[in-house]
């Protein structure tokens, strides 16, 4: 599949960006010099760019998002229980995001937080989205928003756990006990969420 132009400058521009962004920040000035470096004119900034940083930083969670699909597309969860594939959707996800572990902390304070702005909670959806989605979940009614938002809320916690280089073992007993917890709550509310819109689909 032919990548469009916009998005093969946005790669190269990233490229010379990521090394950067541990010790400068997702910072427009970073991001000029980045550009610089990578031969882009003004021209081609805007095309693959518009709106800057904020471009950037999405394309960096979109390409780790790819290659956590493609990853886990290559492995067999059949055999694995549900909440031991949801686990192993955001470690995944994790261990694409692991080479450039600052750049995620750099970006908590630009784009990654507060966890209440837009793009923040797009992101964590999306990320959401696919961890269920390879975990097997094909639901269309209200589990597939329930599942995917009780997730979203806790992954703020979980990359901010993951941020500080913790042990494999405590990573993976921090995720197992936050999805222990949203699990939990998923199964009340869906006892009072359930025959309300069981209620209203008969009318």
């Amino acid at each position: 599949m032919t990548q469009p132009p916009s998005e093969i400058l946005r790669r190269r521009w990233l490229a010379e960006l990521l090394p950067e962004v541990a010790f400068e920040g997702w910072t427009e000035a970073a991001a000029k010099l980045a550009a610089g470096r990578a031969g882009l004119t003004q021209g081609e900034q805007a095309l693959a760019a518009p709106q800057g940083v904020v471009n950037l930083i999405d394309a960096f969670f979109d390409d780790a998002e790819a290659a956590a699909r493609e990853a886990l597309a290559a492995e067999d969860l059949s055999a694995m229980r549900v909440p031991d594939k949801v686990k192993r959707g955001v470690l995944a996800w994790l261990a694409v995001l692991e080479p450039n572990r600052q750049a995620v902390r750099r970006a908590a304070s630009r784009g990654f937080l507060p966890w209440s702005a837009g793009p923040a909670l797009q992101r964590t959806w999306k990320v959401a989205d696919l961890v269920w989605t390879a975990a097997g979940d094909a639901s269309e009614d209200y589990n597939r928003y329930s599942k995917r938002g009780l997730l979203a809320a806790v992954l703020p916690a979980i990359v901010l756990y993951w941020a500080d280089n913790p042990a494999p073992e405590d990573l993976d007993g921090f995720i197992a006990r936050r999805l222990a917890n949203v699990s939990g709550i998923g199964r009340r509310a869906g006892q009072v969420v359930k025959p309300v819109l069981e209620r209203f689909g008969k009318r």
